[in-house]
């Protein structure tokens, strides 16, 4: 198991890449949908935290994983059956995630333990693929054993947290330094013991078709509001503006994402891989939370909701503003130049979206209100059609990136 060549020609996504992402379908579904139920109540706060806890668990299971096979995968017996046997853990960890959204709702702790559960199949078998690596690979020894310290390292704490299940206060403190200690052990074994062969356009794939899966989770919102319309009127005009404007917002948002240059950028800089990947964080979490705030609309209009007509609006705007923030903080961190161009298409966005969640407040019905919103990615779409790609070519140029 020695390192792969990080500059092959026309490296993809194995099979076995894509089956061991359909997991995090799963995992992603049921945080959508326990927050979408809390934020339905009023919950706001406190589904919150429990939905970002749960994105950062689900997303950084993918990370740890994800990294190592683009460095390291060579697709044997053994690598497969440790593949399958993480699957198996991110299930675990997606079943314990409704207990730990009601410990959360609840006040009093944090309720990890099946996620801890899950986490530890997990983990066991990536430090076995790094010790694998380690022994196999002299010259990235160092980053590997690196990773499978730092990887039983925080587990022990987390299964600590689990065990001990402290106060929600004081196991939120800890848990943002396990998460902390998590971060920061890529950035020690990636910068400080050697790196690994990781490959550019490989991992820029990768990250690019886990953001098409929590996509996923606006088309399930959206045929769950459509559904919740087309039973509560039948087919009707607000049916087909729903439908319109689910669906446009999932395409906009694709969209814009595939408009970062990734892959050219990481070629020639791959120290400013680690900000672009950690971004991926937040940038996922408001995807999956866009889907979410789809089904407090089916809840809201099925009559189950507790909250205004503003508030559900807000639950699809709010996150779609935070992933536009996101998209951009991707491209600066990767060319780290200033830009006006896309100052001006993120006040525009906002304006878009202040525009929806403005009319609700005034009274518009929701099917309009959700039109609006659907026209938040349109303007960096327009935008880019007709400037940003020779404007960001033109940054590219002067990186030195080749096309």
């Amino acid at each position: 198991m020695v390192g792969r060549d990080p500059d092959a020609e026309h490296r993809q996504a194995t099979p076995l890449e894509l089956l061991f992402d359909l997991t995090f379908v799963v995992a992603f579904g049921i945080a959508g949908e326990q927050f979408a139920h809390m934020y339905a109540e009023g919950h706001y706060g406190s589904g919150l935290f429990a939905f970002a806890f749960a994105c950062f668990a689900i997303v950084w299971a993918w990370i740890s994983y994800s990294w190592f096979a683009s460095a390291f995968d060579t697709q044997d017996w053994v690598v497969r059956l440790i593949t399958m046997l993480q699957m198996a853990g991110v299930v675990v960890l997606a079943l314990g995630l409704p207990q730990m959204f009601r410990a959360v709702d609840s006040g009093h702790h944090l309720g990890n333990e099946v996620m801890v559960a899950g986490y530890v199949v997990m983990r066991i078998a990536m430090v076995l693929l790094w010790l694998r690596a380690a022994r196999a690979d002299s010259r990235h020894r160092d980053a590997c054993i690196a990773y499978a310290v730092g990887i039983s390292l925080a587990q022990a704490g987390w299964v600590t947290l689990a065990v001990v299940q402290p106060s929600l206060r004081a196991a939120t403190v800890v848990g943002l330094a396990l998460i902390l200690f998590e971060l920061a052990t890529p950035w020690f074994a990636q910068g400080r013991r050697g790196g690994t062969p990781w490959h550019p356009g490989h991992i820029a794939e990768r990250y690019g078709l886990l953001t098409i899966i929590t996509l996923g989770e606006g088309v399930i919102g959206t045929v769950a509001s459509l559904s919740a319309v087309v039973d509560e009127n039948g087919w009707s005009a607000d049916a087909v503006l729903i439908a319109t404007a689910g669906t446009g917002l999932t395409f906009g948002l694709w969209w814009m994402y595939f408009i970062v240059p990734a892959e050219r950028v990481l070629r020639r800089h791959r120290d400013r891989a680690m900000a672009w990947g950690y971004l991926h964080i937040p940038l996922l979490a408001a995807l999956a939370a866009t889907g979410a705030g789809l089904h407090v609309a089916a809840y809201f209009i099925e009559g189950e909701a507790h909250i205004g007509a503003t508030s559900v609006v807000v639950s699809v705007a709010l996150p779609v503003g935070v992933f536009v923030i996101c998209l951009y903080g991707l491209h600066t961190a990767l060319v780290r130049v200033g830009d006006r161009f896309h100052l001006a298409l993120m006040a525009a966005t906002a304006l878009v979206l202040g525009a929806a969640v403005a009319l609700s407040a005034a009274g518009a019905a929701l099917s309009v209100c959700f039109v609006m919103v659907m026209l938040a990615p349109i303007v960096t779409v327009v935008g880019y059609e007709l400037v940003g790609h020779r404007h960001v070519e033109a940054i590219l140029q002067r990186l030195g990136t080749r096309s």
